[in-house]
């Protein structure tokens, strides 16, 4: 496996490469899920000792690829013989993204890292390696999964301080902390992991919305005084989201209210296709940036075809993208906003700047805003995130 992540440029430097060798990867998925191709929902084959060959196990564990180790925040493949539907809630993640991000956080020896979601342990595993475990701290927001990767770091050797909480709250106890890397998703970088950042020192995550149209990996400088800057590295990485920032549920009343508002009707040049990351994974970011608030959701119409919707709960609006026997697209809008006349009009601004590359895409952080910017020398602002806790 490292041989492969070296050869891909996952794998560049010697410490990281040790790392990599020592931490038996099994150790930290002794199962997991595998999904099952069909015509209907996705279902998830269970992956034991007791139903896999030995060396068959160990060929997927050491394979480049990311396996689902709980469905629905409860089901682990030990629960199951057969394959079941389920939305997945914690993954191990491919082993050449974790080495790669490791890579771009740029430790040194003596870093102090702050891990926001331990998983199954085994990026836990390999800072630790790194770096030994007194410098390693990792937060895991459940318990059952805290449990289990804190069982497979012992048994492997290894030490970290583990902390069962949110990881939007970062661990105050240990800072400040030279580097902070999340294997999950926000929707803006909490203020937490900002304080508790040395000045001088870095913040590694991924950046995403409601939609799950698209993701952008940045890393961010911590200033004096509780500011941060820094880029996009242009990367198509996206992580499970950190469980606060997970879309909350669409209202009950949601059909009531649908049908309801006072709707308005017109063409669109803009397709859903633009939310598509498999399509054009830029595109799909910046369409999200326009809406962050937004939540999707298919309705078929009168057993018509599927009608694809964009919800935002807060604005009390949505635009609904309605396909015509031409291939064309027609959108039917309401509430207090026209949410896909902000998706039309932000991506013809990046279209007339020459749909810059997502690592054009810089990120400033004051205390009171976090600003996606294109660099000085194709554009400026380009989007507010919204700003919580």
């Amino acid at each position: 496996m490292a041989d492969s992540l070296a050869v891909t440029g996952d794998l560049r430097t010697e410490p990281w490469r040790r790392a990599v060798e020592t931490v038996p990867r099994e150790a930290f998925i002794p199962s997991f899920f595998r999904p099952v191709d069909g015509p209907g929902e996705t279902l998830w084959a269970p992956v034991t000792t007791e139903l896999v060959a030995g060396a068959e196990l160990l060929q997927l564990v050491y394979s480049d690829a990311t396996w689902v180790t709980q469905l629905d925040r409860r089901l682990t493949p030990e629960q199951t013989d057969l394959p079941i539907a389920g939305v997945p809630t914690s993954s191990s993640t491919m082993p050449g993204l974790v080495v790669r991000m490791l890579e771009e956080l740029g430790v040194e020896d003596g870093s102090k890292v702050l891990e926001i979601g331990t998983g199954t342990g085994y990026s836990t595993a390999l800072l630790s390696e790194r770096l030994a475990g007194a410098a390693v701290t990792s937060v895991e927001f459940d318990p059952e999964v805290a449990g289990r990767a804190g069982r497979a770091l012992r048994s492997t050797g290894f030490d970290p301080t583990l902390v069962v909480g949110d990881g939007i709250d970062g661990h105050a106890a240990g800072a400040p902390y030279d580097r902070v890397v999340a294997t999950c998703s926000v929707r803006h970088i909490p203020t937490a992991w900002i304080d508790q950042t040395r000045a001088g020192g870095s913040i590694l995550t991924t950046l995403t919305g409601w939609l799950d149209a698209s993701a952008g990996l940045v890393r961010v400088e911590v200033f004096e005084g509780g500011s941060a800057e820094g880029r996009f590295l242009g990367t198509t990485d996206s992580f499970m989201p950190a469980r606060p920032h997970d879309r909350p549920p669409l209202p009950d009343d949601l059909f009531d209210w649908l049908s309801d508002s006072p709707v308005e009707e017109r063409v669109t040049s803009v397709g859903p296709d633009v939310l598509d990351q498999a399509v054009d994974w830029t595109a799909a970011f910046v369409a999200q940036l326009a809406v962050p608030g937004c939540q999707p959701l298919g309705i078929s119409e009168d057993d018509g075809p599927m009608v694809n919707y964009l919800i935002d709960a807060e604005l009390e609006a949505f635009a609904a993208l309605i396909p015509q026997s031409d291939g064309s697209w027609r959108v039917r809008t309401a509430g207090r906003v026209d949410l896909w006349a902000r998706v039309e009009s932000k991506l013809a601004a990046w279209d007339a700047l020459g749909r810059p590359s997502l690592d054009s895409f810089r990120l400033d952080i004051t205390a009171t805003a976090q600003t996606v910017r294109l660099s000085d020398s194709v554009g400026s602002e380009f989007a507010a995130l919204p700003l919580g806790t």
